[in-house]
């Protein structure tokens, strides 16, 4: 870990002004630029509304019942899979992009002096910016627009439990980036592990609570499993901010599953990292 921190120390301007580099080199040659960032995420939510809430208005909505049996609500399906879509698409870029991350910036590890960890920071602060602005689009979609919330259609009115999405967003973007510190170095070594990462994705969409809620499904050991699962974490955050409006302390099972899966995800990524990162150059 000390040679992580020394490696960021004094690099804080360039870290930043890198991480708008990377947005506007991925979108270089587009018109709107880094603006795709966000459209196309938001095009990805427009076809899941209108299969939901146009195309299969018989899906229902969802009735969301914690084990004890405390009613949370009743939401329409296109809300209840909106507020759980932010967080997982900052999820899946950081997985992808930051697993490809040393590859795609290999000059900085080839050419020139550059703290490697940065690289991995750098690349994830980039997609931090493109979540605040889903995050944004996505809280004035739930309070002036909203969907049927208990039977009631409009928004979500807004609350003071809205402000733990800091809480939740800062841990997410730590746990995921601590992650990066193990998966950039090991897919620069190997491509079989790049792939592998690419092809697990669409199964972890579906192994995560995205798209139905987790806190009610039947099998009480398949639901217990799923504690086990960090997106659900993040995922249930979000509804607990915005919709359920529950604070993250209520969970204190969900809460002590995560502390102990980050702390050694941190053990794992700060030794993967020091492990590979003086062979990094022969490799690239």
């Amino acid at each position: 870990m000390h040679q992580i921190i020394q490696e960021h120390k004094g690099f804080g301007k360039q870290i930043f002004l890198l991480a708008k580099n990377e947005l506007i080199k991925k979108y270089k040659g587009a018109i709107i630029g880094p603006f795709w960032a966000v459209v196309k995420p938001l095009f990805t939510l427009f076809v899941y509304w209108f299969a939901f809430d146009i195309g299969l208005r018989k899906a229902g909505n969802v009735a969301v019942v914690m084990e004890d049996g405390t009613d949370l609500g009743t939401y329409s399906r296109f809300l209840f899979m909106l507020v759980g879509f932010i967080p997982w698409f900052f999820i899946q870029d950081s997985i992808l992009q930051g697993s490809r991350s040393i590859i795609l910036n290999r000059q900085f590890v080839t050419k020139v002096s550059f703290p490697v960890s940065t690289i991995m920071t750098f690349t994830q602060i980039s997609r931090l910016y493109v979540h605040l602005a889903l995050t944004g689009l996505m809280y004035i979609f739930v309070t002036f627009v909203g969907g049927t919330v208990n039977g009631v259609d409009g928004g979500v009115m807004p609350s003071v439990y809205n402000l733990q999405v800091i809480f939740y967003m800062a841990l997410m973007f730590a746990f995921f980036l601590v992650l990066t510190w193990s998966t950039a170095p090991m897919a620069a070594f190997s491509r079989d592990f790049e792939n592998m990462i690419i092809s697990i994705m669409s199964g972890v969409f579906w192994l995560s609570g995205i798209v139905y809620d987790t806190y009610s499904l039947e099998d009480e050991t398949l639901r217990r499993i799923m504690l086990l699962n960090p997106i659900n974490f993040f995922v249930n955050g979000y509804r607990n901010t915005f919709l359920y409006h529950r604070w993250f302390w209520e969970y204190p099972t969900e809460l002590i599953i995560i502390i102990v899966e980050f702390a050694a995800l941190f053990a794992l990524g700060v030794f993967n990292y020091n492990r590979l990162r003086k062979k990094l150059p022969d490799v690239l």
